[in-house]
């Protein structure tokens, strides 16, 4: 089965076209500024080469139709009809608390997506961009599948997932504890079944670490808590957004420098975390870069970066009595062996030994950096959303067959 995997952003969006039997990458793009005259194609296909070209495209559908075309292009394309893309996978931000796994698209799919906007408006109707444009395009040759990166989190009990506040606010408008980074989470928690023999009976906390940033703790295969919230800003400190607050902060700043909630929240998720504490930039690099040459508020943004890390995982070993694995992935799970090494210097008290060859070593290779006695297995497993994605839609469409 060859699955095309959707990623649509209000002005970009990006394709990968897998062919599930190798589960390998027949071709990858992304268009860029789409609603401009200049927008940017970029294809690549392995073994044939790239191509990038500035065209105009106004609108998704037209970008849709771009890649369709270059897909089967004769000189560039990697299949010969549009026949021979079998499903399609998009990416949904928020799923609310309609679906606890991917769905196959039909209107009532579509209805709670768009339910759902005001939980994401600033993902949703992105993601909601790319389905229609292509059930225009399609009609419904092709089945089609959501995949909802909240959707993992949907295990999490109340305990864990209501705000102690008044229930009303759940009841009438949903307001409770969503959780993020959900397809990313499956996927590297999936991955230990290469290392383990019995993953429904292990306890295993998963952070992803990029610019923006989460921790999930995973029992017998399952999320049972995770950092952030109802929106991506609450738990750790991130490239730009503040994580946890206390929330008499917003009104405080409000009435102090006579801010509104537009201006609070922009401050929140754009100008804070690692920029904000830094006054540096949001990319750790730089920050780790400039703090080893001395400067101290460079310092502070990290030391306060690993201390959240390490509250959240200790936290979640107290939630699960317990932790048998943790994973690395992300952006900087993936390739700082300084964050990996100083979260993991912290929790020694579990008999967690990390081998520092192994940390150090400069690869993006899936790899345990323990030691063979440490108590707790650590690992590096790059995340594949876009191949989890095309997996449960080959999955879905399988089921419905």
């Amino acid at each position: 089965m060859n699955v095309l995997v959707i990623n649509s952003g209000s002005s970009s969006l990006k394709y990968q076209l897998f062919n599930m039997k190798e589960e390998n990458i027949l071709a990858k793009g992304i268009i860029e500024r789409i609603g401009m005259e200049t927008a940017i194609v970029q294809h690549d296909a392995p073994g044939l080469g790239s191509v990038k070209k500035v065209c105009e495209i106004l609108e998704h559908k037209e970008g849709l139709e771009n890649v369709l075309h270059i897909l089967t292009h004769e000189k560039h394309g990697v299949i010969e009809s549009i026949d021979e893309i079998h499903a399609i996978g998009h990416r949904v931000a928020h799923g609310g608390e309609e679906f606890s796994d991917s769905a196959l698209v039909d209107e009532s799919v579509i209805r709670a997506v768009e339910k759902n906007i005001e939980l994401a408006p600033l993902h949703n109707p992105a993601n909601l961009k790319g389905i229609l444009a292509l059930k225009d395009i399609l009609g419904n040759d092709i089945p089609m599948v959501c995949v909802f990166d909240t959707a993992f989190h949907q295990t999490m009990p109340k305990k864990s997932f209501l705000y102690a506040i008044p229930k009303v606010f759940y009841e009438r408008s949903q307001v409770r504890r969503y959780g993020f980074h959900g397809t990313s989470h499956k996927y590297v928690s999936s991955r230990l079944n290469k290392y383990i023999a019995n993953q429904a009976r292990q306890k295993v906390i998963s952070c992803h670490i990029g610019n923006g940033a989460s921790i999930t703790a995973i029992q017998n295969g399952k999320s049972v808590d995770t950092s952030m919230g109802m929106t991506p800003l609450e738990g750790l400190i991130m490239g730009t957004r503040s994580g946890d607050i206390d929330p008499a902060i917003l009104g405080y700043i409000m009435m102090k420098d006579g801010l509104t909630i537009d201006e609070v929240n922009s401050m929140l998720n754009k100008f804070s975390g690692l920029a904000g504490i830094s006054g540096l930039s949001h990319d750790v690099r730089e920050v780790i870069e400039t703090m080893e040459n001395g400067d101290e508020s460079c310092r502070l943004a990290m030391d306060m970066y690993v201390y959240r890390m390490v509250k959240y995982i200790g936290s979640y070993v107290a939630a699960m009595n317990g932790v048998d694995h943790i994973i690395f992935t992300g952006g900087v799970g993936e390739n700082s062996d300084y964050v990996r090494k100083e979260v993991c210097s912290h929790l020694t008290y579990l008999g967690l030994a990390l081998s520092e060859e192994k940390n150090n070593l400069r690869t993006p290779k899936e790899r345990i950096i323990s030691t063979e006695d440490s108590k707790v297995g650590v690992y590096i497993i790059p995340t594949n959303e876009e191949l989890m994605i095309a997996k449960d839609t080959e999955r879905i469409v399988k089921a419905e067959i």
